[in-house]
């Protein structure tokens, strides 16, 4: 299914994650701690500007070699996976693809560089309803002066930028939401503390507020009232990606309890002879050989400019809640021995994947994505 240079690209991102990632995944999750000393050595390899063009420093793959980046990067750590993940997809794709030619020199090489974007769009009280956003952006004479808080956010502390959504009619009926692109250390932009959370514990999670922040037409992305297209836009791509992210968790936790179920002996042999072992190992790797499917096939609809906003929510439900049932199970397999500490890192991912069902709209979210569109097709 995948092509020779697919294939290549593949053992490239796999070798580079477990020399450069891997040896040190234990370690961010147990100091929660942000790898900043990786982004160099990611943009080095391409990884922080797969959508960027080439003419602002990007090194571009199609979307397929995107998943299976972001699949590699999260077999052995899933808080580098999300960072990634967010970055391209939600920091660099809007910038890319809404932003003006002025707007794409400023941002892109940086991000290509190493300096991460992030997204801001969830808030306290909007959520799954997006449209419920509270940040408003208020004209001024030449100026916007924006208040609201974000929560949540992927890199917030160490983006460079942020796009954000903020409400631009005086109107509190009237839904009209705008994207901005806000930057570090503009007056006004600050972020809270990194969130304490269950997984994901080396990526960067945490609030972002605005108090009375002045930005002018040039922080505008696209026209007044196109944000929330935007960001429906932005968000069917960006499933693809945290449908991966959940692949490749799953794989880890496969990978894990195969090591384990080889190596641990009961009566002179190895668990993996067992009958019921064996039949948990064929379910999680048919489940996760599905997932993989539907995801490659949302990537190639992608890339052939077909409409792929449902398989992109088919793909990312179904991945995220394959990625927890396999963490699960190689639990249940390794049991006792299922600490993070030591070679078999099965605790940790099932903590890492969760997010994965909630993150970029719950599975919840997606019923109602796919439902709809089925509905549509209809008419």
């Amino acid at each position: 299914m995948l092509s020779k240079n697919q294939l290549e690209y593949r053992e490239k991102i796999r070798a580079f994650a477990e020399e450069k990632i891997a040896p040190q995944a234990v370690s961010l999750d147990l100091q929660q701690r942000f790898p900043t000393e990786y982004l160099k050595p990611l943009a080095e390899m391409g990884l922080m500007s797969m959508i960027i063009p080439e003419e602002y420093g990007g090194r571009p793959v199609d979307t397929v070699c995107y998943s299976i980046a972001v699949e590699e990067l999260s077999r052995v750590c899933g808080s580098t996976g999300i960072t990634i993940a967010a970055h391209n997809s939600l920091g660099a794709f809007p910038i890319y693809r809404f932003g003006n030619e002025d707007q794409k020199k400023k941002y892109l090489p940086k991000a290509a560089a190493g300096e991460l974007l992030a997204f801001g769009l969830t808030e306290p009280d909007a959520g799954s309803d997006a449209g419920g956003t509270k940040t408003f952006a208020k004209r001024d004479g030449d100026q916007w002066i924006i208040n609201g808080s974000k929560c949540f956010i992927t890199s917030a502390s160490h983006a460079m930028a942020t796009i954000s959504t903020a409400r631009t009619s005086d109107d509190p009926k009237d839904p009209t939401i705008t994207c901005f692109i806000l930057e570090k250390g503009m007056p006004g932009y600050s972020a809270g503390k990194k969130e304490n959370k269950l997984g994901l514990r080396g990526s960067d999670t945490s609030s972002l507020h605005f108090d009375d922040l002045k930005a002018t037409d040039e922080h505008l992305l696209g026209k007044v009232g196109e944000g929330f297209k935007q960001m429906l836009i932005t968000l069917d791509g960006g499933r693809i990606s945290i449908g991966a992210m959940a692949l490749g968790l799953a794989q880890g936790a496969l990978d894990c309890a195969l090591k384990y179920a080889t190596e641990h002996r009961q009566n002179g042999k190895p668990i993996a002879y067992g009958q019921g072992v064996q039949f948990s190992l064929a379910d999680m790797a048919t489940e996760i050989e599905a997932a993989r499917l539907l995801i490659y096939e949302a990537s190639m609809l992608k890339d052939s400019g077909q409409p792929f906003s449902r398989l992109s929510a088919m793909a990312k439900l179904y991945a995220s809640e394959v990625g927890t049932r396999v963490a699960a199970a190689a639990l249940g397999i390794l049991l006792e021995n299922g600490q993070y500490t030591g070679p078999y890192p099965a605790e940790r991912i099932w903590r890492d994947v969760k997010l994965c069902e909630i993150g970029e709209g719950t599975s919840e979210i997606q019923r109602l994505v796919i439902g709809r569109d089925l509905l549509k097709s209809l008419k």
